[in-house]
């Protein structure tokens, strides 16, 4: 059985589901290390190596995560097939080694949170609201990045969440934890994930709302 790492946070609509697909669903609780509710935000406390090459993912000693940004975005990066993306000022140690190992080439940009604010689509293929982590990805011209609308995702405590924080690649899906056809983009979006050979699981009678990811160990 596959091994898959949601927030305790996360609706029975959303654990269901991923239980019907035959998954052994984890739910990450609040670990003390940093402010709620993204302390039991997976991505807080994993990283996702690859897509389809080097797919697993890293556990980061939750020692290493302080209690406000950015000493709790140690983990809290993108890696896809070939590149390994956050701000490099604050990647755990152990997760540059990791990267590194693996022979991915780093991509430097400004967000911390760098994992919340991109959906990984597939190996070379991300979407992000933040232009910065836009402007220095679309530098690459085998990475394909599609920039989308700021905010439109809840997040209690804040303003607004992120899209990579309410999603998650699963197989041939990319889940969305709530109602993705309320964001202005849902065309785009929908358009830049089927054309990949990918297709679409939301849920229309729930809000969209960021639970820190949905992180596939494969």
């Amino acid at each position: 059985m596959k091994n898959l790492f949601v927030s305790f946070s996360a609706d029975n609509f959303l654990i269901n589901y991923l239980e019907s697909l035959g998954m052994n669903v984890h739910q990450v609780s609040p670990g003390g290390r940093t402010y709620l509710p993204v302390d039991a935000h997976p991505d807080i406390y994993f990283c996702k190596m690859g897509v389809t090459r080097h797919a697993h993912l890293f556990s980061g000693d939750c020692r290493e995560i302080g209690c406000k940004y950015p000493d709790n975005v140690k983990f809290n990066a993108v890696c896809l097939d070939g590149y390994f993306i956050h701000n490099l000022k604050y990647s755990s140690p152990a997760l540059l080694h990791e990267a590194r190992a693996l022979g991915l080439a780093f991509i430097n940009v400004n967000q911390g949170y760098t994992k919340c604010n991109c959906v990984v689509v597939d190996g070379h293929s991300i979407i992000t609201a933040d232009r910065g982590i836009f402007s220095a990805v679309k530098k690459c011209p085998d990475i394909d990045v599609l920039p989308i609308s700021q905010g439109f995702v809840n997040l209690d405590g804040f303003q607004y969440g992120f899209l990579g924080g309410a999603s998650g690649r699963v197989g041939g899906e990319i889940i969305f934890n709530g109602d993705l056809s309320k964001h202005p983009d849902y065309e785009a979006i929908t358009q830049f994930i089927e054309t990949r050979g990918l297709t679409i699981k939301d849920f229309p009678e729930h809000p969209l709302t960021d639970i820190g990811s949905i992180l596939a160990d494969f």
